[in-house]
């Protein structure tokens, strides 16, 4: 089974998060997407954080599809930390290829993530593209020092098998729609591309 592993907050859950995962979906052929609702980002503040059962609910609201998986893993499992939450997840399920999927926009600040570089070595990871950071991302310190790895994106259907370190990055239609918009009532309705 192929797997893709989506992390976040979902501080509010949008229709960009969704257009992540279904991209992620039908791009690397994956069976299954979890969206992991983090009990609270460590690099976030907790004031500004929407109780855990808010934000499964707007997840859940997102993830359309039987292929669509809303968890709340990392709280039952303990995990603060994405490289804790992937060595969980690999130790209990073996035989899955799992892929971690993110945003470009966080691909710009993965660098600062806990075990960043055990991330990029425990699975195969998809960028999907974002408004605003598609430079920034393909410059970052993970894409630079990962490059050798980097799967072109007319092969990244091959992604979910292969071992890591693996990586690649989904062009695709922009959408523009952010938490930190919606949370200060702001949105961004307009898809790009």
């Amino acid at each position: 089974m192929k797997v893709g592993l989506f992390g976040g907050s979902f501080n509010p859950a949008h229709d960009g998060h969704a257009h992540v995962a279904e991209t992620a979906l039908r791009r690397l052929g994956l069976d299954r997407v979890i969206w992991l609702v983090s009990p609270q980002n460590p690099l976030k503040d907790a004031r500004h954080s929407a109780p855990l059962s808010d934000r499964m609910a707007s997840a859940r609201m997102q993830a359309q599809g039987p292929a669509m998986i809303v968890s709340d893993f990392e709280t039952r499992a303990g995990t603060q930390w994405t490289v804790d939450t992937l060595r969980a997840l690999k130790s209990r399920h073996p035989g899955v290829h799992f892929v971690w999927l993110m945003g470009s926009d966080n691909l710009a600040s993965f660098h600062r993530w806990r075990g960043w570089t055990d991330i990029m070595r425990m699975a195969p990871v998809a960028v999907v593209a974002r408004p605003g950071s598609q430079l920034d991302s393909r410059s970052a310190p993970a894409a630079r020092r990962f490059s050798a790895f980097r799967v072109p994106d007319a092969q990244a259907g091959l992604l979910p098998t292969l071992q890591a370190p693996a990586w690649t990055y989904l062009a695709a239609p922009l959408n523009a729609r952010s938490s930190t918009a919606i949370r200060a009532g702001r949105t961004a309705d307009r898809v790009v591309g």
